[in-house]
């Protein structure tokens, strides 16, 4: 019985022992995630050709001192944006209208108004513009922009407008 008591002894130590020494289970690995759709960010700023990628980056319009039409610097680097614009965009054509505040006469702010668009003009075509992409036009001081008798509004109101009429990106 003795020999018996031992015998089971052995065998429970050797059981017990083949069970430390067992390697434990590898782990199951993870499924993949399943990819989310995201889509694209919208991008920043306006679309590139567009009527507003050219009043935001190049600049619509430049401004002139009273009974002026000479382009200051600030006007010559607005035209010069301009010009690399549609440089970049040869299909666009564009409308440069000139404006002038409520003093004068009518005749006298019309004749004005187109010397400060062929200024502007003949400027754009100096920097490789070809001249059949640009019309001008003046309205005098038939189109203002702000409409009160201040020295800030008529100074806003003295002005050449570049308007792109077609070839722009919608």
């Amino acid at each position: 019985m003795k020999r018996l008591s031992i015998l089971a002894a052995l065998a429970l130590s050797a059981s017990l022992a083949a069970c430390a020494s067992q390697p434990e289970p590898a782990p199951m690995p993870e499924p993949e995630p399943t990819p989310v759709y995201e889509p694209a960010p919208e991008p920043a700023g306006p679309t590139p050709g567009s009527v507003e990628d050219f009043e935001v980056n190049a600049g619509d319009r430049v401004f002139f001192a009273l009974d002026q039409h000479t382009l200051s610097n600030e006007a010559r680097a607005t035209l010069r944006r301009q010009a690399a614009w549609l440089s970049s965009y040869p299909g666009a054509r564009i409308l440069i209208a000139g404006n002038c505040d409520e003093r004068g006469t009518r005749e006298y702010n019309l004749a004005l108004g187109a010397r400060r668009a062929n200024a502007a003009r003949d400027f754009l075509v100096s920097q490789g513009v070809d001249p059949s992409r640009i019309s001008t036009v003046s309205y005098g001081k038939e189109r203002p922009v702000c409409n009160q008798s201040t020295e800030q509004c008529w100074a806003t109101n003295r002005n050449a407008m570049t308007v792109i009429q077609s070839g722009a990106v919608s």
